[in-house]
């Protein structure tokens, strides 16, 4: 049986070694962030997504959800509502929302840690409520007055619940393609038509009422992305005094059939003349989308993290328990028939590795909420600019890596298993399953290293990588005469200077030939990911030797970063060549030559 435990030591030297969240806290004016009460916090949602939601996970994942063809209603696993219930009473849905709007005010980085824990214990519950948060920033950003006044405070208290309907079925990415339709009908209300498909929590039995955010195009809208529009659509319609009516004519027509996430509802949306209400400028919809999207790609990154945290902890308790033949150095435990499997090192590589990565992640994901505070409450308007624009390059890079390696750490741990990974009574199965989606939905792998490498590096000009490379360089230059860490600088540094010189070849590439850029992206991305996390682990190490925490937790934290640096890092070569190798290797062959 799979089971998690929320990492609380590692939470709290991240926040209080690692990052010194109290000092921002109390810069940025976050005066009820006290120590006491973030430990309170931190308590409390381990407590929460420990002994509630981890113990529906295999629950979720063995009932699924259930649709009625007649109604469109549908059914969530046994147990999933009133846990969902408890959450709502527990006032986590305003956790970090504005006060003003029925939040309580906390900063975005607790958030970070908590929706953490939630995805470590329970993914597929955890998609329910994961588009809410992004449906109020949609509306609190570009939403009219009166749409702030009634969606978000219920949207907030978690009496409502938020979707994001984008894709169509013949439209994903390209959404310059997309053929759903808004028609006035007056008193500035529209009538939507046509089918969203991949919908997550888009019919549910958790709340009275769902929001759905549609983009769709009104009838004068000019072709492409430049003539999609947002509309708020409810489920019940809501007036603009806030009450309830009738039912929307929007209805689920089906639901999903998934290798995982099972216990989460991924809906097919039909709308059919359904009122809805503009938010934001007429053909102006895209950007309200990305508000969404930016907040839902940093969330999937931590579903990535969750279940590598998750997967991670069984398969070191089993490793520990589990015994099976004598060390190559000799024998680790003469009073036994044989050796845990943990004294092997191949063993060691994949519990290391998945270690490693996690953690490593981990910071990084951390690093992006303190971003969001900054970006939000900072007095300097320059910090708030040098925040967004960070966290702006940030995002593709934690998205796609947190996600892969998600996959990666996740198939590692179920290898610690051996046969009895692949079978379902231990759950690692489950967990691997479950990943696999994360690198799909919200922006594929692939968009996401178009995204780092066109719009967050082409055309910003490298803004994102000159800052971050700046901050790298203020932590070497400030450790400088650290023996230590030293020889760890000195790798940092270089592979610094390499990122640098692979962004202006590949950007001078594809200046001759546009295709340059889409060849190196995949790697440039993974690159890109693996220095970032090699600069946490740089900084956790420092850290580490100043922390209280306990002397093994210490050594820990020391000898994974030498893992990583010695055994990860290196990986950056690989991706170095086959970046430098240009476009030639992928597009030389004609596209009828690839078989039959």
């Amino acid at each position: 049986m799979s089971q998690y435990t929320a990492p609380l030591a590692d939470f709290r030297f991240v926040l209080d070694d690692v990052l010194d969240a109290q000092a921002q806290f109390a810069r940025l004016g976050h005066a009820d962030a006290t120590p006491d009460v973030i430990d309170a916090v931190l308590e409390e949602a381990a407590r929460f997504s420990g002994s509630v939601l981890a113990p529906l996970n295999a629950v979720g994942d063995q009932q699924g959800c259930r649709h009625d063809p007649a109604t469109g209603d549908v059914t969530t696993p046994e147990g999933f509502k009133a846990a969902y219930a408890q959450y709502v009473d527990g006032g986590w849905p305003g956790l970090t929302a504005a006060p003003e709007h029925g939040g309580q005010g906390l900063p975005h980085l607790v958030g970070t840690v908590v929706s953490e824990m939630i995805n470590g214990a329970n993914l597929a519950w955890g998609n329910f409520p994961l588009l809410s948060h992004g449906a109020v920033e949609a509306l609190r950003q570009h939403g009219q007055d009166w749409q702030r006044e009634v969606f978000l405070k219920p949207l907030i208290e978690g009496r409502w619940t938020g979707t994001m309907c984008l894709t169509e079925p013949h439209c994903g990415t390209d959404l310059g393609l997309l053929r759903t339709r808004a028609e006035p009908v007056g008193d500035d209300a529209y009538a939507i038509t046509g089918t969203k498909i991949f919908i997550t929590a888009g019919e549910h039995d958790f709340t009275d009422n769902i929001i759905h955010l549609v983009l769709a195009k009104l009838p004068d809208a000019p072709a492409g992305a430049k003539g999609i529009s947002l509309f708020v659509v409810p489920k019940f319609k809501v007036a603009r005094d806030g009450s309830v009516g009738e039912r929307n004519a929007v209805r689920c027509g089906s639901i999903e059939h998934k290798m995982g996430i099972k216990g989460s509802a991924t809906c097919v949306m039909n709308f059919d003349g359904a009122q809805g209400w503009l938010v934001g400028e007429a053909h102006g919809g895209l950007k309200a989308m990305f508000t969404m999207m930016n907040s839902a790609r940093l969330g999937v990154g931590l579903q990535g993290i969750g279940l590598s945290e998750r997967a991670y902890q069984n398969a070191l308790r089993y490793a520990r328990e589990r015994l099976q033949s004598r060390a190559l150095s000799g024998p680790k435990r003469p009073d036994k028939p044989a050796d845990p499997i943990i004294v092997h090192p191949d063993v060691r590589r994949m519990l290391l590795s998945v270690k490693a990565l996690t953690e490593g992640s981990r910071m990084l994901a951390m690093h992006a909420g303190s971003l969001l505070d900054a970006a939000s409450h900072a007095d300097d308007a320059a910090e708030r600019e040098r925040a967004e624009t960070l966290v702006s390059f940030l995002t593709p890079i934690s998205k796609a890596c947190q996600t892969e390696w998600g996959i990666e750490n996740t198939y590692n741990a179920l290898q610690c298993f051996g046969g009895h990974g692949y079978i379902a009574e231990h759950g690692m199965e489950q967990l691997a399953r479950d990943a696999r989606i994360t690198t799909l939905y919200e922006g594929t792998t692939g968009i996401q290293a178009l995204d780092l490498a066109g719009r967050k590096t082409a055309s910003s000009r490298g803004a994102g990588l000159k800052l971050f490379l700046a901050e790298v360089e203020a932590f070497c230059a400030a450790h400088e005469g650290d023996g230590e860490l030293a020889a760890d600088i000195a790798t940092l540094r270089a592979k610094c200077v390499e990122w640098s010189e692979l962004t202006t070849g590949m950007l001078q590439a594809a200046a001759g030939n546009p295709d340059e850029l889409g060849a190196a992206s995949w790697d440039y991305l993974f690159y890109s990911g693996y220095v970032v996390l090699a600069y946490w682990w740089l900084r956790a190490r420092a850290a580490a030797r100043d922390s209280s925490m306990p002397a093994a937790f210490k050594d820990a934290k020391r000898e994974a970063a030498r893992f990583y640096f010695a055994r990860i890092l290196p990986r950056t070569l690989a991706h170095a060549e086959a970046i430098r190798a240009g476009a030639g290797p992928l597009m030389a062959l004609d596209a009828d030559s690839f078989g039959d």
